[in-house]
């Protein structure tokens, strides 16, 4: 059974990338004009989609990663380096940026797709929080080398719970943005960036550690 520690630190890793406060201004841009229905509608459909994708990865990633010949501990440093150029994008709005951009090129006629694109990819399940459940994927699954489904199970379970809370904060979406407000909204963003440059840093060093240590 993986530690407390370990599973505490999925759960905030996956918090971070996905972000669900931060998809709460973006998400209202993309669904202006539908009913509170509607949008509850691609909201649900937005999160299970993201669901399916990372489960696959949570699954399969470890997988992938050796049928190409690619060490966890290379991987590690790859996935921490992009996973801090998601906080560098956090901490100094670029992400929050790119996402409006993203929205914006949604066409109108579009509106019934976009709870797969750009809701579920890449709002939700982004480069970063695919990499990031490969990573934790491979952690949870050496922490039970007996049973290595185990640990993909309490990641897939993670998932799940994470992306619960997203449906859920998604479909208070107008509520929360109207009581968090644009400078509340702000200093989470910041928070939750510098959290998860740390968590980056410490995937880049012990990969690193790693690597130098079987040379």
């Amino acid at each position: 059974m993986p530690s407390f520690d370990l599973i505490l630190n999925a759960f905030v890793t996956l918090f971070v990338t996905v972000d669900p406060i931060g998809n709460v201004p973006v998400f209202l841009s993309l669904t202006v004009g539908l009913s509170s229905v509607d949008r509850r509608s691609v909201a649900l459909r937005g999160v299970v989609v993201a669901f399916a994708i990372l489960t696959l990865f949570a699954i399969t990633g470890t997988a992938v990663l050796d049928a190409m010949g690619i060490t966890v501990s290379a991987f590690r440093v790859a996935g921490g380096l992009l996973l801090f150029y998601t906080a560098f994008e956090m901490i100094y709005e670029k992400r929050q940026e790119r996402k409006e951009e993203v929205s914006k090129s949604v066409m109108k006629e579009h509106i019934a797709n976009i709870a797969v694109f750009p809701l579920a990819i890449p709002l939700l399940a982004g480069p970063g929080t695919i990499s990031a459940t490969i990573l934790l994927s491979s952690e949870l699954s050496h922490a039970t080398p007996d049973n290595s489904w185990v640990g993909v199970v309490i990641l897939v379970f993670i998932i799940f719970a994470l992306l619960l809370m997203t449906a859920f904060t998604l479909t208070l979406a107008e509520m929360l943005d109207k009581y968090i407000g644009n400078t509340g909204k702000k200093i989470l963003t910041r928070l939750l960036g510098v959290l998860l440059a740390a968590l980056s840093v410490q995937y880049v060093a012990d990969g690193a550690l790693a690597l130098f240590g079987n040379n």
